[in-house]
C-alpha cells in the first residue's frame, strides 16, 4: 500500500514539534524513545495501562517534553499504529495484489486469512484500540481507519475482476462487506473475552476452533468471490 505508507510517513515523522521547532537529530531521537516505549507497553500486557505519564517514566523524560511530541494519548496511539501497519504489506496485504488463481482460489482465499489473523494476533492491542477511539467518533482514527480500508476494499474489488473506480457499486459493496467481515471476525477471536466466552461455550481445542472459523470463513469468501468474477467475466474477458 505505498499510498497508505506515504500517508503514514508523512503522519507519524514531522519535522516540527508542537511549538513549531524543528525536530533536530536529538529531537527524533527523543520520539523515537517514546514511540518505542509505547509500543513495548501496549504489547507487552493486556491488563496494563496505557498513559502518557507511564510512557514518560518508562523513558525518564518530562511530560512537558512529551507533550511537545504528543499533546494526548490518542495521538500517541496513533503514531504507533502507524508504525505497526508498516508491517501490514508484507504480512498480508501483498497476498491481494496479485490475482488469486481460478483453481486455487479457496487455498488463496485461506491463505490471506490466516495471515490476516496472524497479524491481527501479534498486534491486537493496539488494533484494539484503533477500533476504541474509531468507534468513540474520534476523527483521527475514523480518517485513518478509512484510508487505510480504501486500498483493502480495492484489491478485494480488483480479487472480483470488478473495476474499483467506485466503492457504491455491487462491487464495492460486496468487497466493503468482506472487509468488514473478516475484521470483525479478527476483532472478536482476539479479545480477551473472547476466550472466556469459547470455555464458556465449551470449546476445547480454542486454536482449533479459531482455525475452524478462518476456514469456514475462507470458504464463504471463496465462494462469494468465484460468482463475482463469473458476473464480472464479460468485462474482464473484453480487456
Amino acid at each position: 500500500m505505498a499510498q497508505v505508507s506515504a500517508l503514514k510517513r508523512a503522519e507519524s515523522e514531522k519535522a516540527y514539534n508542537l511549538v513549531g521547532q524543528r525536530i533536530g537529530r536529538k529531537g527524533q531521537a527523543t520520539r523515537e524513545k517514546i514511540l518505542s516505549a509505547a509500543l513495548r507497553i501496549i504489547e507487552s500486557s493486556d491488563d496494563a495501562p496505557i498513559t502518557l505519564s507511564g510512557v514518560a517514566r518508562d523513558v525518564s523524560v518530562g511530560m512537558t517534553t512529551l507533550y511537545l511530541y504528543f499533546p494526548d494519548l490518542g495521538d500517541l496511539v496513533l503514531a504507533v499504529l502507524n508504525r505497526v501497519m508498516d508491517a501490514a504489506d508484507s504480512a498480508f496485504t501483498d497476498q491481494l495484489r496479485k490475482r488469486w488463481p481460478d483453481q486455487s482460489l479457496r487455498e488463496s482465499c485461506s491463505k490471506f486469512l490466516h495471515a490476516h489473523f496472524a497479524f491481527w494476533r501479534a498486534h491486537a492491542r493496539i488494533l484494539h484500540m484503533r477500533n476504541s477511539y474509531a468507534d468513540a467518533g474520534d476523527v483521527r482514527f475514523l480518517k485513518y481507519r478509512g484510508q487505510v480500508s480504501t486500498p483493502l476494499i480495492n484489491f478485494l474489488i480488483f480479487q472480483m475482476d470488478g473495476q474499483p473506480q467506485s466503492h457504491v457499486t455491487p462491487n464495492g459493496y460486496i468487497a466493503t462487506l468482506l472487509l468488514t467481515w473478516f475484521e470483525r471476525i479478527a476483532t472478536v477471536v482476539t479479545n480477551p473475552t473472547f476466550h472466556t466466552a469459547a470455555r464458556n461455550s465449551g470449546v476445547t481445542d480454542e486454536p482449533d476452533y479459531i482455525d475452524h472459523l478462518i476456514e469456514t470463513e475462507a470458504d464463504l469468501i471463496a465462494l462469494i468471490v468465484r460468482h463475482q468474477r463469473d458476473i464480472n467475466k464479460p468485462s474482464h474477458e473484453g480487456k
